[in-house]
């Protein structure tokens, strides 16, 4: 993966200056396993931008310093011989794993959608997004353990995440009068069909759906006007997508399946999906709280806006099944439910554990024209900018489910670099976590 990329040009620039690991797709484990043995310099997992500041003032300390990073190498000595002791699990051949498919009942694949085509929000209301918040991964990034609304009255944590919760609600007040942010996605729905592990999506036609509320065209960016097809209406409709995705490889108890996300698509006359959504205005805020050393605040704007991002990929996710696609128009689902995941489909994202591949993104984007559409940039190593954004795909199926990939043979990272028209180097560098 590309930390571990950087870490090594690190090395071979014969830099040593410490090196901090977080994010949403990090781990200690993962640092110390991956990362760490690949610089020669400090190498640190911070949990969170809030712990940054301490963890970076140790490294710099003249008296500390020695200490922490000691203790730091040691702790992950400690997980990768913990890892070593435990031995990995069999993997099958591919060939194997692919006769272990998991296989849908097609009988129930949804309908084509009432609504199909791309669809572009320009500005959700913040207010409606609110209500979808999910407050326990904003805790956890605090540090502050525990699920939402117990951890309010938690004997060790109760009185400080209710200090927390109230400034936060007192921003979000701010936010929403104000108009700080402002949300922006869109969603498309396409024919499509699975060839072995690939999921074969036919190119949007020239439908132009509507935004929810908004009207907007669907390759029309907010405030402007349409922009021409890239294609002829003719040439459109003849444009198919190839999107490989991964098999689970690891050998399981008998009765069992080694579950591909292609799995959840039939072979003829399905549909899929995709959405990006992305939360833009932040950055004058940010620099008001930096300009006066205002560090709680600046850290609690970030905070809420990554989560209204997974509010509006869950709000859209819910306008999706009930209105574009309709295959569940009468879901009367709680916050609380659908947090669970209870609601029929899924909506995997690449470069998390059932699609570990974030070099899908750029098709993704493509076949929404996200980047006109939202306003939503993609860096050379795949991550979203502005930072607080969401994107993944649609299935509709209701046997699909969420899984992890884990690790893969070489079997099917020849086979994966194959059907992505990529050579093995560059395979390997996208797929290093999940690799034997």
């Amino acid at each position: 993966d590309e930390m571990v990329t950087v870490a090594e040009e690190m090395k071979r620039a014969g830099m040593t200056m410490p090196l901090l690991i977080g994010g949403a797709t990090t781990s200690k484990v993962h640092t110390a396993l991956r990362i760490a043995p690949a610089y020669d310099g400090p190498v640190v997992h911070v949990l969170d931008a809030s712990r940054a500041v301490g963890v970076a003032s140790t490294l710099v300390s003249d008296t500390i310093r020695d200490e922490f990073v000691t203790k730091t190498a040691d702790e992950y000595e400690a997980v990768r011989l913990s890892r070593a002791n435990k031995g990995q699990s069999e993997l099958l051949p591919l060939a194997t794993a692919r006769e272990r498919a998991f296989v849908a009942d097609f009988a129930m694949k949804p309908a084509a959608p009432v609504k199909p085509g791309v669809h572009v929000f320009a500005d959700w209301d913040l207010s409606d997004l609110r209500d979808y918040i999910d407050w326990t991964p904003f805790f956890r990034a605090w540090e502050l353990a525990g699920n939402f609304p117990a951890i309010l009255t938690d004997e060790v944590v109760g009185e400080s995440a209710s200090s927390l919760y109230a400034d936060a609600q007192a921003m979000l007040d701010t936010i929403v009068a104000e108009k700080w942010l402002t949300p922006r996605g869109v969603a498309g729905l396409w024919p499509a069909r699975r060839e072995g592990d690939d999921v074969v999506v036919t190119a949007p036609s020239p439908l132009r759906g509507e935004g929810w509320g908004e009207g907007q065209p669907s390759n029309a960016a907010p405030g402007t006007a349409p922009h021409p097809d890239p294609l002829p209406a003719g040439e459109r409709e003849q444009k198919e997508v190839r999107l490989p995705m991964l098999r689970q490889q690891i050998a399981k108890r008998e009765g069992r399946t080694n579950m591909c996300l292609a799995d959840f698509v039939d072979t003829q006359d399905d549909w899929f999906g995709g959405f990006a959504v992305g939360i833009h205005g932040i950055d004058e805020h940010i620099a008001r709280f930096k300009a006066g050393h205002d560090d709680y605040n600046d850290i609690l704007l970030k905070a809420l806006a990554d989560r209204f991002a997974e509010a509006f990929a869950e709000r859209l996710h819910k306008h999706v099944r009930t209105e574009l696609w309709g295959y569940a128009p009468d879901e009367q689902l709680t916050n609380e439910a659908m947090i669970k995941e209870q609601y029929r489909g899924i909506r995997p994202a690449p470069g998390y554990p059932a699609c570990p591949d974030h070099s899908l993104k750029p098709i993704l984007f493509d076949l929404l024209d996200a980047e006109t559409a939202t306003g939503l940039e993609l860096t050379e190593s795949f991550a979203m900018f502005p930072t607080a954004a969401v994107s993944g795909f649609y299935f509709g199926h209701p046997q699909a489910e969420y899984f992890g990939v884990a690790r893969v043979g070489r079997d099917q990272l020849e086979d994966y670099a194959a059907r992505r028209g990529a050579d093995l180097k560059t395979a390997e560098r996208w797929l290093r976590p999940n690799l034997d």
